[in-house]
């Protein structure tokens, strides 16, 4: 390589998919199947990596992030507390005044139609914050 060529860095697209096969198992799974849902609720989403390796999908500002953990996958969204959850997903995180998760645990079903509107929900509720605060 010459000097002033720097290396090629990967993209956020390219490090997530990293992660999920670096994890190897449910967890894995379970990342990449919330990923598709994520990218299916808002095709227009912004997929980053981020402290660490977190996979983190914004669409004016952020949504959420997708955690893993020996024995969970964590989806935890930034503005949760502000999001009608009709299908009670959220199952963690409940305490704080901002955010709110959803924990699944290996074998545990997901509830793919609520889990797209909760992300529509937030996504729709960057959208309104940023049309009221338009220099932000």
């Amino acid at each position: 390589m010459k000097k002033s060529e720097a290396p090629k860095s990967k993209s956020p697209s390219q490090l997530i998919d990293e992660k999920i096969k670096e994890l190897g198992d449910w967890r894995g799974k379970t990342l990449s199947r919330l990923r598709t849902l994520v990218k299916e609720a808002d095709p227009e989403i912004v997929e980053e990596s981020k402290w660490g390796g977190v996979p983190v999908w914004s669409h004016d500002g952020l949504i959420c992030t997708g955690e893993t953990y020996k024995n969970v996958v964590k989806i935890t969204f930034a503005k949760g507390a502000a999001l009608k959850d009709p299908s009670r997903l959220f199952n963690s995180s409940l305490d704080g005044n901002t955010r709110r998760a959803i924990d699944l645990r290996k074998g545990e079903p997901i509830d793919e139609e609520a889990l797209k509107t909760l992300i529509r929900a937030a996504v729709t509720l960057n959208g309104r914050k940023r049309k009221a605060n338009p220099g932000d």
